[in-house]
């Protein structure tokens, strides 16, 4: 992570944005700044996080998927609820297991956004793939 004096106004106004969230808070969300003014999401798999065969619950990685592609349109300035989100489930996600989630859009428009995102362990073992259409509500400045 790069130090709090190194970040952009961008990536500050994002981290203000979502602790203002407080499910993201309550999934114990963390956002990540990164070089170059992005960001990604992390989460640490609490047993909270699991289901009855004590992996990750589904909801809990389509809420990681939701919620990095909404930082995805943020960082372009852009605030957006969802229309569409589809999930890939590829590996089950163990206890304790940190889970890092990056976020790219692919669609850039006034009033639509498409964006695409993967879930990966820090090794890079792809857990989940997810893509989704978001409705452009407004600028994040307003």
């Amino acid at each position: 992570m790069i130090e709090e004096q190194n970040l952009t106004e961008r990536q500050r106004q994002i981290i203000r944005f979502f602790h203002q969230n407080t499910f993201a808070d309550h999934m114990n969300v963390e956002v990540v700044p990164e070089e170059g003014g992005s960001v990604h999401l992390e989460l640490v798999v609490e047993e909270y996080h699991t289901n009855l065969y004590n992996i990750v619950h589904g909801g809990v990685l389509m809420t990681l998927a939701d919620t990095a592609m909404g930082a995805a349109c943020l960082e372009l300035g852009k605030k957006v609820v969802t229309v569409q989100l589809g999930i890939e489930f590829l590996h089950s996600v163990p206890l304790t297991e940190r889970i890092i989630t990056k976020a790219a859009v692919l669609h850039d428009g006034r009033r639509t956004m498409a964006c695409e995102c993967e879930m990966l362990s820090r090794e890079g073992k792809l857990f989940a793939k997810a893509h989704g259409t978001f409705y452009v509500l407004g600028q994040l400045e307003e």
